[in-house]
């Protein structure tokens, strides 16, 4: 572990050291997830392209599996090691990874016994079902190695090893840019061209991990005979890592519902919220990574009892953090009409896509304190604070808002729900900021 960098008196410089490499590989990320976007849309193919965004929340529900050990288990190492306890990161580094082995298998399997009654509840109709399970199969079968792919991204980190971590996300990513032209139209493997080169560039990424893991790493294991974690501990990393993951399953809920919600308009309109959504993720996956990238230094701190550079961290990445947000929700809407032609020159998909879009980003500066909010408590190990606000932006508040807008407004209530949802969760944000870090002198 590089104990320079966590017990350095600038923390700003810290936190940027751990944080840039994390927003440069979800820079990396986002471009290939464009890229999945881009070769899809490229056939034309409304119903391939909508067939794929159908299933997509099906990707964004294994991210959140692999969330729970992987945000939980970092969580809890970053602690250990403010503690200075090697052996009990050893032990819950091992055991992160071979149990996320074990649920990926027990998920694949899952999910191929009940292709058909899934995609039929993701909204799946006979032009775009062809489509969504060619896609959803692949998945499955890939389910253990994309899952795999999130422990030691994180953990990694939870050391020190960024740029480790880096290199490792663009391995895969690479992989997956490169092989996409050649499996969805070069071999005409559509659908299922996209998650097959999406499976080959996580196992890339999975196996640079491993050898970083067994060559590199002081304090992480993968030795079996170091596998183990008391119930103590594993109630720790799923007391944070749940909720983590929460995030992640209620955007895969909240898309099937707007898909759900916006069926009744046509294809066209499902295919431009696929776009939409990946489109917003160049905010979206930067303000993550940003965020993130303090939670090794968070949790650190408040393994140390640091309450000092603490607070200092904390007000540098709220200042940060807002004026990025600013910068880029404010280009993403001006070039809004730009970037959705990018991907698909229909001029219906793109006048829809475009109103989407910028209501999509509106409000993304109350998200960047959201998700900084959420890492700092999940860094804490506060489950209950974490868990409200995994529970809210893109799940309870944002059922709430688009039940209500769907009724008032029609279609424009359901384009508007994000940016409400958004608003009241910044509410709460705020609320717990006061009541959980103020109070005990975090700020």
């Amino acid at each position: 572990m590089e104990n320079d960098l966590f017990n350095s008196p600038r923390v700003g410089r810290a936190y940027l050291q751990l944080a840039m490499p994390l927003v440069f590989s979800m820079v990396v990320s986002l471009i290939y997830n464009l890229a999945d976007t881009f070769f899809v849309a490229q056939t034309n193919n409304t119903a391939l392209v909508a067939g794929v965004s159908l299933a997509t929340p099906l990707f964004t529900l294994l991210m959140a599996v692999g969330n729970i050990f992987a945000q939980g288990g970092s969580s809890l190492i970053s602690r250990y090691l403010g503690q200075q306890d090697r052996q009990a990161v050893r032990r819950i580094s091992c055991f992160c990874f071979y149990t996320t082995i074990l649920v990926g298998v027990v998920i694949g399997v899952v999910m191929l016994l009940f292709r058909r009654p899934i995609l039929g509840v993701l909204g799946a109709d006979d032009q775009t079902f062809p489509h969504a399970s060619a896609y959803y199969f692949y998945l499955a079968l890939g389910a253990p190695i994309l899952i795999l792919s999130f422990i030691h991204s994180n953990l990694l980190r939870s050391e020190g090893m960024s740029r480790q971590s880096m290199i490792g996300t663009i391995l895969g990513a690479v992989i997956n840019i490169v092989l996409d032209p050649i499996f969805i139209s070069g071999l005409g493997l559509g659908a299922a061209g996209a998650a097959i080169a999406t499976i080959i560039g996580y196992l890339g990424s999975d196996l640079y991990f491993l050898a970083v893991v067994l060559r590199r790493s002081k304090v992480l294991s993968v030795l079996p005979a170091e596998y183990g974690a008391s119930p103590r501990q594993v109630v720790q990393i799923l007391t944070v890592g749940i909720p983590a993951a929460i995030v992640n399953l209620m955007q895969s809920a909240s898309m099937v519902l707007t898909n759900q919600f916006l069926l009744p308009y046509g294809n066209d309109k499902i295919a431009a919220m696929g776009i939409v959504l990946k489109v917003s993720m160049i905010v979206l996956l930067l303000l993550t990574g940003l965020s993130f990238g303090g939670q090794p230094l968070f949790g650190y701190y408040y393994g140390a009892d640091d309450r000092a550079r603490f607070a200092r961290l904390l007000h540098f990445c709220i200042r940060f953090i807002s004026v990025v947000a600013l910068v880029l929700s404010a280009l993403v809407f001006a070039g809004a009409g730009l970037l959705l032609r990018c991907f698909m020159n229909n001029d219906a998909i793109v006048e829809a896509g475009t109103v989407m879009l910028r209501c999509q980003v509106a409000t993304m500066i109350f998200v960047g304190f959201v998700l900084l909010m959420t890492i700092v408590f999940q860094s804490m190990g506060k489950a209950g604070a974490s868990f409200l606000l995994s529970i809210s932006r893109q799940g309870v508040l944002f059922v709430a808002v688009l039940l209500v807008g769907y009724r008032l407004a029609g279609y424009p209530g359901i384009l508007l729900a994000q940016a409400g949802a958004d608003l009241l969760t910044m509410v709460v944000a705020l609320f717990l900021f006061v009541r959980v870090l103020r109070r005990n002198g975090y700020t």
